[in-house]
């Protein structure tokens, strides 16, 4: 694939850490790894994907291995992308068909995804000063998307990570399935079990379960 950087696959460039962004040493020096592994993936921080005039954000952890760490684009190639995608489509928030491939035409329609942590981390893993450090680019991201009213975190991580950058005190903002919390500016913070593999196949997420969510953001956008 071309190595464009984030910023030239960026709705939202201003927001992007660069292709070989040195803050985190031990995030770098396991994409430095995978490099060398696979040189033809994409290897660096995975930019956000969508719509720069959306009200929905949706907030991923990290890009997973041999999904958005080799593709570039986040949750495409991976099974976790399957559900996310197919719900997004169903829900009248994305057009074309989802190929997992970043060259397939699907876009976002109102929605965009940004990451909590925009480089592979070991095991799926970012410590706390990554996900710290990361938080730059995040509430820059939020800046640069003035439009977003409604934020559904995907996972405990993503969760936190959002609840900070709404001005959240995490400590008070209880992850769970379905939770919904009133930031200071108006802004709503929804969160969802994360659609991985492993959620999935444990049953402790379904297709249903996972829409509701979603459905729910609407429902916040539109109300009645």
């Amino acid at each position: 694939m071309p190595f464009a950087t984030p910023a030239e696959r960026s709705p939202i460039p201003q927001a992007e850490a660069p292709r070989d962004c040195p803050l985190c040493p031990r995030l770098v020096a396991f994409r430095q790894e995978c490099r060398a592994e696979y040189p033809d993936w994409w290897n660096g921080p995975v930019p956000a994907f969508g719509d720069r005039a959306a009200w929905l954000a949706i907030v991923g952890l990290a890009p997973g291995k041999h999904g958005a760490n080799r593709t570039g684009r986040p949750f495409t190639g991976d099974y976790a992308g399957e559900l996310l995608y197919a719900t997004l489509l169903k829900l009248g928030l994305a057009e074309g068909e989802y190929r997992a491939d970043p060259g397939d035409g699907f876009r976002l329609t109102g929605a965009i995804i940004l990451n909590a942590v925009k480089c592979l981390p070991p095991a799926n893993r970012p410590e706390p000063s990554e996900i710290k450090t990361c938080r730059n680019y995040f509430e820059a991201a939020l800046v640069a998307l003035p439009n977003v009213r409604v934020l559904v975190a995907l996972g405990q991580i993503a969760h936190v990570a959002a609840a900070r950058a709404l001005g959240l005190p995490p400590a008070s903002t209880k992850f769970g399935h379905g939770a919904e919390a009133l930031a200071p500016d108006g802004r709503i913070l929804l969160s969802s079990y994360h659609c991985s593999r492993y959620n999935q196949n444990t049953g402790r997420l379904d297709a249903a379960m996972f829409e509701s969510v979603f459905e729910r953001a609407l429902a916040l956008r539109c109300p009645r």
